[in-house]
């Protein structure tokens, strides 16, 4: 089943949508984890990394905390999959630097590059919405396929510049800063939450349900949906309404 819409622009998830679920937990997670206590005890005084640290203080309710602290919390928040700010930062850092020595490739699932320079050609705006820090997102798109698929973004969302993913403040917020009508901006995500929230500012919206990925068996919540990036027709000359093709 393909899906056309008309649209300005598209806003993009990250994990189950453009990449698969399990790089993150399987890969991603465990290096973060491991480089934690370094980074807290050895550059607790850099901007980013003290900036971090003490957005960890203030969620634990303890000011005083210290290095060991926080890196036991941040233990947590990742075996809780918390989407909490200071550890998508502090993941962030950690990433970037395994990026950038070639420990770390991204993952993206083989139908994404194609369809993003396909939707950019034709004019649409991409963006991305992660609940991974603007960093991380600068990062991850700059060793895509292909030398990279950063040029064809046009901005980058997280829990800190927008919101939380699931309140359709955020959405609005998005709407404002990249200056398109909702009714012509579509979100594609896996988790039906944050599609709820968009579908709730006015946003149009997709269900990708990729097969194996953990959100596949909750369904699309009434959302229009596909399996991949490659049964999708995004352009700006198309009908208004999301329509179903054979």
């Amino acid at each position: 089943m393909n899906l056309t819409f008309d649209a300005d622009a598209v806003v993009l998830d990250i994990e189950g949508t453009t990449s698969a679920s399990a790089y993150v937990t399987e890969v991603l997670y465990p290096y973060s984890r491991r480089r934690f206590g370094a980074l807290l005890s050895d550059r607790g005084h850099e901007p980013a990394v003290r900036r971090a640290m003490d957005q960890a203080r203030r969620l634990l309710g303890d000011p005083g905390a210290d290095a060991a602290r926080v890196e036991r919390a941040l233990g947590d928040w990742l075996d809780e999959d918390r989407k909490a700010t200071p550890l998508k930062t502090l993941q962030g850092i950690v990433w970037a630097e395994g990026f950038a020595s070639g420990d770390l490739v991204p993952h993206f699932f083989d139908d994404v590059a194609p369809a993003l320079r396909d939707w950019h050609e034709a004019g649409v705006r991409l963006y991305v919405y992660s609940s991974g820090s603007v960093a991380t997102q600068r990062d991850w798109f700059s060793h895509g396929p292909g030398g990279g698929l950063l040029p064809l973004v046009d901005g980058l969302f997280d829990t800190e510049n927008a919101g939380p993913k699931q309140s359709p403040g955020s959405y609005r917020a998005i709407t404002e800063a990249i200056g398109t009508r909702p009714g012509r901006t579509l979100f594609l995500s896996d988790r039906p939450a944050e599609l709820d929230a968009a579908r709730a500012s006015g946003w149009l919206t997709a269900a990708v349900r990729r097969p194996g990925e953990p959100y596949h068996r909750h369904g699309a919540a009434g959302h229009p949906e596909v399996e991949s990036f490659a049964g999708l027709r995004i352009g700006r000359a198309q009908q208004s309404e999301a329509r179903n093709t054979s």
